[in-house]
């Protein structure tokens, strides 16, 4: 379980604003639904301080003026607006929820199609949990805060305002002394969110790195369970849940002595009531119904400010969410098209490596002025020792990655200048590990041609020879394959992704590795399906069994980024020299040779 690093603290508070401006944007195309439930929180808000008028005037026109009309028409009054009260709040829960849905739908949409576009190099140093933390939780958090968040501060000002507006029209002189006491409360309100809100950002950043770590051993179980782990890995695991429960509990205790401090300081300002109120009732300044008002009043503008806590915590914790998100949004796409880049319908053509340097980040260099043609419908072979690069030359013409520098042209054309997503839709790749969508084998083979008919899915796999197993399944081209294909052995995983990539039809193929994790009969048969889709098109193939190779046109040894030796199966045989010494050690000399820096036995050839 490796601990990953988020530099979560970059997230200045500064930045904070900027984050809630870009946040209350996605809630412009549907600004009708903003305003509507705005309306709708604003009226309710003011009907509640409303009703609490209205009780003043029960008491003091009504049951102690002994006036039944009045108490009749003010009651009467009192239950309309209970009924137009109840519709606002049927509307504002109604258009907060349908908005924070159409948010939350944009935002994964928004993340999904990014995810689309970053290269593979994000991939490869970004954690999938924090991946998927983003898109999941994260996206839940940002919705909740322009809908309910916002709905919660909307009705707090607006409760605060409507409270004040009705303290002074029954009594300036008492509400004076209670906004007196109203600034103590705010700053202790300041002071504590100060601190819950550092508690919360620990709590997250925390929270992201046991969403990575439930991720990774979720799906390393199995080299967990090999390799006896467990034990490790909790304490590991245990480790990150005791951090985040350390930030979570100083927040809960932080807003647990907060409410109690607000108590106090409101206590005081009901006994100022009890008292002022009390002088001002027996001299006729204020009446009865007044008193109980102001109480209320005064419970009311306590209620937001008591939940200020809460409420601004979730507030920030939704902020903190839509920084991480939008720094996935911002992050820049290393591999894309040029301004001028034009689509094609084949990528035919010779395949030129032009002195093409290549290093990952600040590595050092991986590829080191490689020069290469491959002529179109050629078929070549990459050996060599691991970490030579022969992957990353795969990887480069794929234009997952770029070179650091130097060209890489297709049919004279450098590539890119070629659209990316029709460069990459022309090249077939079958893996070492293939991967497999969750769902049919139908809907796997299809998923190289969206629109490709059934007769046209078993063409391609009486091609790759994978029709041999599949029409022996109890539902066919029906059956399930699983979460990754693991319903399936290695082997059919294998022909599958074969029959995907003739069904696609691609210009150039690439077998990365492909039947290095298969036993002898299946590699038979998946090379059967291999020599139909690398026919009469440009193909290359990365292997370490050299049985799969020995037809190859030219095959490549590469050691550290560069090429060592080129030429036929014979030629090199032929030249005794790094190609030999491999194909020697495989098929005729014993495994306890002493091995070269290639990997390969020392051979005497003299």
């Amino acid at each position: 379980m490796s601990d990953y690093y988020y530099d979560e603290e970059e997230f200045s508070t500064q930045l904070n604003k900027n984050t809630l401006k870009r946040v209350l944007k996605l809630t412009k195309p549907y600004w009708q639904w903003v305003a509507g439930f705005l309306i709708c929180t604003l009226l309710v808000s003011y009907l509640d301080s409303y009703f609490t008028f209205l009780s003043k005037r029960i008491i003091d026109e009504g049951i102690l003026q002994k006036n039944n009309t009045a108490l009749i028409n003010i009651v009467t009054l009192y239950g309309a607006l209970i009924f137009i009260q109840s519709i606002t709040v049927f509307g504002f829960i109604y258009l907060a929820g349908v908005l924070g849905e159409r948010v939350h739908y944009d935002l994964r949409k928004m993340l999904f199609n990014k995810l689309q576009d970053l290269s593979l190099s994000y991939y490869s140093k970004t954690p999938v949990g924090w991946i998927m933390s983003r898109v999941t939780s994260d996206t839940e958090r940002v919705s909740e805060l322009v809908t309910w968040g916002l709905l919660d501060l909307t009705w707090a000002v607006a409760n605060f305002l409507t409270s004040a507006y009705f303290m002074f029209r029954i009594n300036s002189g008492l509400a004076a002394i209670i906004f007196s006491i109203i600034p103590i409360i705010i700053w202790v309100a300041i002071q504590f969110r100060k601190k819950i809100l550092k508690e919360y950002r620990e709590s997250r950043k925390q929270n992201s790195k046991i969403t990575a770590a439930y991720n990774e051993n979720i799906s390393g179980i199995r080299v967990v369970k090999a390799l006896g782990r467990e034990k490790e890995n909790l304490e590991e695991f245990s480790l990150l849940t005791g951090k985040m429960y350390q930030s979570s509990y100083r927040a809960a205790w932080l807003s647990a002595l907060f409410l109690p401090a607000v108590q106090i300081i409101s206590a005081f300002a009901l006994g100022s009531i009890v008292w002022y109120g009390g002088w001002q009732a027996q001299i006729g300044g204020l009446t009865i119904g007044g008193i109980q008002a102001f109480i209320s009043y005064i419970t009311f503008m306590m209620w937001p400010i008591q939940d200020i806590a809460r409420v601004y915590a979730e507030m920030q914790q939704s902020i903190a969410s839509g920084e991480r998100i939008f720094s996935l949004l911002d992050t820049d796409i290393e591999i894309k098209n040029l301004p001028d880049a034009f689509p094609i319908k084949s990528v035919s053509g010779d395949i030129e490596f032009d002195h093409v340097f290549f290093q990952y980040e600040d590595d050092e260099e991986v590829i080191k002025d490689f020069d290469l043609t491959i002529n179109q419908g050629e078929t070549i072979a990459l050996v060599g020792p691991t970490g030579g690069g022969k992957t990353t030359i795969v990887n480069l013409l794929c234009r997952f990655y770029e070179p650091t520098s130097g060209k890489i042209r297709i049919n004279g054309i450098d590539y890119t200048n070629i659209n990316l997503t029709t460069l990459q839709s022309r090249i077939g790749i079958v893996l070492q590990t293939p991967h497999l969508f969750s769902g049919s084998i139908r809907e796997n083979i299809k998923y190289g041609k969206l629109d490709a008919t059934q007769d046209e899915i078993e063409t391609a796999c009486k091609l790759a020879g994978a029709d041999e197993f599949i029409i022996e399944l109890d539902k066919k081209y029906e059956t399930d394959v699983g979460e990754g294909g693991n319903l399936l052995s290695t082997g059919q995983k294998q022909l599958v992704s074969i029959a995907r990539a003739i069904l696609a039809d691609p210009d150039i193929f690439i077998l990365d590795e492909a039947t290095s994790s298969v036993d002898t009969l299946t590699e038979a048969l998946i090379q059967k399906g291999l020599d139909t889709l690398m026919k009469n098109r440009t193909s290359i193939i990365i292997a370490h069994r050299l049985s799969t190779i020995r037809r190859a046109d030219r095959i490549i040894v590469i050691k550290s980024g560069t090429i060592e030796e080129i030429g036929s199966h014979d030629e090199l045989l032929r030249n005794k020299k790094h190609y030999y010494r491999l194909y020697s050690r495989q098929f005729q000399y014993p495994m306890n040779e002493k091995i070269d820096e290639y990997g390969f036995p020392s051979l005497n050839f003299h």
